[in-house]
């Protein structure tokens, strides 16, 4: 599968006749928004739109207050049932009702509330984040609202050197970026990967494909 048969598959969902949910989940680092944002692109806005699950971190400010700054990006640093409220509202769009869902700035590290806004007729919504597949009691549900699932893996040296360079790009020194991945990330890693065999469809990024999605390895469809 090629990444023009991804593109057509995606094409499919939103020529469905109905709403459609598509699930990009994976690893951290894995290549999920840029696989994600590609799609849109190519789509259109009229067509797709992007609601990625970052929009539901919880704020710094209330990391800190649960004593949980130290592992931001956890699964315990989001709000899954704030993700899954949305996902059933955009699963039943409303007539000339928009829906604005939130997005996440990744200068600030912090979520945008209302920045994000989905038109009543646009047929296919986006979501891509780590714990879509996540077998854990407030992430179930999210698994049911999602039409599809594809799970996005890659190299794991190539993934840990991509995120390594995200957190310098983004403000940590290297020592302390090389830190939080090997520990933090990689951590989450581990704990999202038995998600992989829930997956419709298996993407497998190479990292002479970059920024594009690179050729699927296997599918469940």
């Amino acid at each position: 599968m090629t990444p023009q048969h991804l593109l057509e598959r995606a094409q499919r969902l939103a020529d469905a006749g109905a709403r459609r949910l598509l699930g990009i989940a994976g690893p951290p680092g894995a290549g999920k928004t840029t696989l994600a944002e590609h799609l849109v692109d190519a789509l259109g806005a009229d067509r797709a739109v992007l609601v990625p699950m970052d929009g539901f971190h919880l704020a710094d400010a209330e990391l800190r207050r649960l004593g949980l700054i130290g592992r931001k990006g956890a699964p315990e640093t989001f709000d899954p049932y704030g993700y899954t409220a949305l996902l059933r509202r955009l699963r039943d769009p409303r007539p000339g009702e928009p829906v604005y869902a939130p997005g996440f700035e990744r200068e600030l590290e912090q979520p945008i509330a209302g920045s994000i806004l989905v038109p009543p007729e646009a047929p296919l919504v986006i979501t891509e984040g780590n714990y879509l597949l996540l077998d854990d009691a407030p992430w179930r549900p999210v698994r049911e609202l999602l039409d599809e699932t594809w799970w996005i893996e890659l190299d794991t040296e190539e993934r840990v050197r991509r995120l390594i360079d995200r957190h310098a790009r983004f403000g940590k020194e290297p020592a302390e970026a090389e830190a939080w991945v090997l520990t933090t990330d990689e951590a989450n890693a581990r704990l999202v990967a038995p998600g992989r065999d829930a997956a419709d469809l298996i993407v497998d990024l190479a990292p002479e494909h970059a920024p594009r999605p690179a050729d699927a390895g296997e599918t469940r469809a």
